[in-house]
């Protein structure tokens, strides 16, 4: 007879363990099914985020800006340092360091909770079953569930006209374990992803081109932030072609040679490496849909309401698989609220307070609205922007390139949206994540102390800013 549990979670990712860990405080019996294994071939719980997303690509992201700052900005600290090199071997060791830490810490948080963690693909049966396959193949075994959450995630998309080899072309995964420096490194995507691996590539000494399709930088970022962003990235280096569409890449024995063509024809490049970087995908191939009447979109996502109730009675779906941004904090709430609705709680998520993170140097954080949704929803609202450059903390850190910009209503004086371009801005966000979640207005954050010198104190300025009377600066 199967074994029965209240809740199966499918997916160890950020929604999946939390969503288990959760469900066993509030004193469910809780099965986790993943399969993902680490370098070393053993089970590494923490799904793409924790393994190859996420945290991976903030350690080395973290390392670059290390060494680009030793090689470029300690000398007008009076700080000498000499010849700096890098040990790419050692970089990724420390990586994969912070990975098996993180991952074990959700190994040990399972076991303090009781959550039973099963390794392999699971797969729904009719009748509330779930199918586990080990990762090496054999004998299948079958678990049954009052509850079963969908939470596995999202695969890297991959391009038709590119054919990855995993050595000269690579997805995201494959672009956090270069061996050494690529000399000439080309990345299709210049959005969330591409920039972040762009960014600590280039940190590190290679060549870097985004090529991206789209005609606009960072659509869905405020355009004024998105327009300082990209002035400042070329000014770093970065080589972003906007209107860039790939048309083919032909792999040689140490380079690969793309084709594309924009508004003004077609184009051949060359590369060292070449990095695929454009979005992910629902991870929804191995769920069964089609024998369980489980309802699917047209791109492959698990269909579900406000709640991440899926069309099958007591099955829901949460994270990369449904509705909305693909973050790891986002799905993390909406596992946590499917298990507390079960418990009979209240609980629901606030789509409108998400935010938005993008790790580059400097930070690129926001919330809410932008000036473009808000004039296309013909919302009457005015604005306050601080720049860094008026920001004592930031001319102290030398980093005074960015601004903080917040959008609020004109007549109610409710804050509609803020963005950020600085330093530590995912730091910051979170003020105006709990503003915003509180109905707060900029009068609120205006009567609000901050530290200085801080980053956050641009917040305070900004706020003023909306109603015309900033203190520390003027045009």
């Amino acid at each position: 007879m199967a074994q029965s549990f209240d809740l199966i979670v499918l997916g160890a990712g950020p929604a999946g363990y939390t969503a288990a860990i959760r469900a066993a405080q509030l004193g469910m019996s809780v099965l986790c099914v993943d399969g993902f294994l680490g370098k070393d071939g053993k089970p590494s719980l923490g799904g793409a985020c924790l393994n190859v997303g996420c945290i991976p690509s903030k350690a080395l992201l973290e390392s670059s800006e290390h060494f680009a700052r030793c090689r470029r900005e300690l000398a007008s600290h009076g700080i000498a340092t000499g010849e700096v090199r890098i040990d790419v071997a050692a970089m990724l060791a420390r990586k994969d360091k912070v990975v098996r830490g993180l991952a074990a810490g959700v190994a040990g948080l399972f076991a303090k909770n009781k959550v039973v963690s099963v390794t392999g693909t699971g797969r729904l049966l009719p009748g509330m079953q779930v199918e586990v396959t080990p990762p090496a193949g054999g004998p299948a075994e079958a678990f049954t569930a009052e509850h079963i959450l969908i939470a596995t995630g999202s695969l890297p998309r991959d391009i038709a006209a590119v054919p990855m080899d995993g050595k000269i072309v690579v997805d995201s995964t494959g672009a956090l374990d270069f061996a050494s420096v690529p000399e000439r490194l080309g990345v299709i995507g210049a959005g969330v992803i591409g920039l972040e691996l762009g960014s600590v590539w280039h940190r590190l000494g290679s060549r870097v081109v985004l090529l991206e399709a789209m005609d606009t930088f960072l659509p869905g970022a405020d355009e004024q932030i998105a327009a300082a962003a990209m002035k400042e990235m070329a000014r770093q280096g970065l080589d972003i072609r906007l209107g860039a569409r790939v048309l083919s890449a032909k792999t040689g024995q140490d380079s690969v040679a793309v084709t594309y063509e924009d508004g003004s024809g077609q184009h051949q490049a060359e590369f060292s490496k070449l990095v695929v970087a454009v979005g992910r995908k629902p991870n929804t191939w191995a769920l069964n849909a089609n024998l369980t009447g489980l309802l699917l979109d047209e791109r492959g996502y698990v269909h579900v309401d406000e709640f991440c109730r899926t069309n099958l009675p007591n099955i829901y779906a949460v994270g990369d698989v449904v509705r909305g941004p693909m973050l790891a904090h986002k799905a993390s709430e909406e596992g946590v609220m499917v298990v507390e609705r079960i418990a009979g709680h209240e609980t629901r998520v606030n789509y409108d307070t998400i935010p938005w993170v993008i790790y580059t140097s400097p930070e690129i954080a926001w919330v809410g609205r932008s000036e473009r949704q808000l004039r296309a929803a013909a919302r009457d609202y005015k604005t306050g922007v601080f720049p860094l450059s008026a920001s004592g903390r930031a001319r102290a850190m030398g980093a005074t390139v960015g601004m903080t910009k917040i959008l609020a209503d004109k007549r109610s004086d409710r804050i509609l949206g803020v963005h950020i371009m600085a330093p530590l801005a995912s730091e910051v966000i979170a003020e105006a994540v709990l503003a915003m979640e509180f109905g707060a207005s900029t009068e609120d954050l205006q009567r609000t102390i901050h530290a200085h010198p801080s980053f956050a104190e641009t917040t305070h300025e900004a706020a003023l800013a909306a109603d015309g009377r900033p203190l520390n600066f003027h045009e």
